[in-house]
């Protein structure tokens, strides 16, 4: 949730993130008014409560022949309590709906519009040319690395297996990230797939993409789309110790998407799919931190993305294309040589406040009081990454060369088709 401070001193502000967004900034003007509201039924509630307070204690003194009236002046305002009590109650119902409903609060640097409106930041490496070249799937099958048709069997459209070096290939990418991340103070974690609703709300994942998790009806969990999830959930409620510095973890798990909405999008091959796995690096730290630690999130997906040795690019993601808890994001995108453009690899958010806020996860400030802590998130490896070193490393043969960051991890410097 945005900080109600912001709000309250600067409405334009959110305004014109609505606004960047692409979200109705009348929603500002709801949200003030049920704070307001929400304000006056405490104020009222308060007051009553200390006059019910002072009149026990005046009925605890009186004389007999005054206790009476005393008593049926308490009776009376026992009533007000009551609905002023309730009054409360539902200013709070209504203030928490409206809080929820607005978004983070888009960064100034952030660009405006939808999803083609990002800004590029840079372009690192230049696309080999290959004459015709094979799409992933093809690589993959004709190499023994990729089984969509029985995993179509058992699971459904947009599942697969990975075989032999394509699974080596996919643990060989992750264990790479887990090895930089620890390098690099990550604490690496293998979290729980499933979480609670208010771990998956808290995160902002039930709001408007709510479609693309499943849900366990029967025993009310979520199979998460990120392992962020589940580390935004690690420390809820707690106050933490961030005087040495940040925290930062690394979460290995399997990721599930319904990809609701996406029909007839990508289906061919394993880039929209069902299940996948990734590493997910994710930071607590102190607000004014939160933008050195995105910088820095960004300079840990670029040297992962070297080690695969693909051109990419990297762009400054619009605020209509943001997600509802990032304030600003970062996507790198890979060439894919088939289908002639960059496609996402990874993205960093920086979620300021909004996370936590919502999660209740706090530190202590200099003064010793209580804070909201700042989070981030970014991908460091995934499944999705398969794809954009079968298609730039092809060779003419149909063979396809390994990283050299990977070859002790898969065990061979070339991919080669069956004999």
């Amino acid at each position: 949730m945005i900080d109600l401070k912001i709000l309250r001193d600067n409405p334009d502000l959110v305004r014109a993130s609505q606004r960047t967004r692409g979200e109705d900034p009348g929603l500002v003007d709801v949200l003030l008014a049920a704070d307001s509201e929400r304000r006056a039924a405490i104020a009222e509630a308060d007051q009553l409560r200390s006059e019910q307070k002072d009149l026990g204690k005046l009925i605890g003194k009186a004389p007999a022949e005054e206790k009476q009236e005393l008593l049926a002046r308490g009776k009376h305002l026992a009533d007000q309590v009551k609905a002023a009590h309730a009054r409360e109650s539902a200013a709070d119902e209504k203030m928490a709906a409206a809080h929820r409903a607005i978004n983070n609060i888009v960064a100034p640097e952030a660009p405006a519009g939808g999803e083609e409106d990002f800004v590029l930041v840079e372009t690192v490496g230049e696309p080999t040319p290959i004459e015709d070249p094979r799409d992933h799937l093809e690589l993959g099958e004709s190499l023994g690395l990729l089984d969509m048709e029985r995993g179509a069997k058992v699971s459904g459209s947009r599942f697969y297996f990975l075989t032999g070096p394509g699974a080596m290939l996919q643990l060989g990418l992750l264990q790479l990230a887990a090895q930089k991340a620890t390098a690099n103070g990550f604490t690496v974690m293998i979290p729980p797939v499933l979480v609670r609703p208010e771990v998956m709300d808290g995160t902002g994942f039930l709001g408007a993409h709510s479609a693309e998790v499943y849900h366990l009806a029967e025993d009310d969990l979520y199979l998460v789309g990120t392992s962020e999830v589940p580390l935004a959930g690690y420390h809820m409620g707690e106050i933490l110790d961030l005087s040495a510095g940040p925290k930062r973890y690394a979460g290995w798990s399997s990721c599930f998407r319904r990809e609701a909405g996406s029909y007839g999008k990508d289906t061919r091959g394993i880039i929209r799919v069902h299940q996948f796995d990734k590493v997910e690096a994710f930071i607590y730290c102190k607000p004014e931190e939160a933008e050195t630690e995105h910088e820095k999130l960004l300079g840990w997906q670029k040297d992962m993305l070297a080690a695969i040795d693909v051109p990419y690019r990297v762009i400054d993601v619009a605020g209509g294309d943001l997600g509802s808890s990032a304030a600003r994001k970062f996507d790198c995108e890979a060439w894919v040589p088939t289908q002639n453009t960059y496609r996402e690899l990874t993205s960093t958010s920086n979620c300021t406040t909004y996370q936590a806020r919502r999660l209740q996860v706090r530190y202590r400030g200099d003064n010793g009081k209580p804070q909201v802590a700042a989070t981030l998130n970014g991908t460091l490896a995934t499944t999705r990454w398969i794809v954009a070193i079968l298609e730039n490393h092809q060779q003419p043969d149909g063979s396809v060369r390994v990283p050299e960051a990977l070859v002790p991890f898969v065990g061979s410097e070339i991919l080669a088709p069956a004999r």
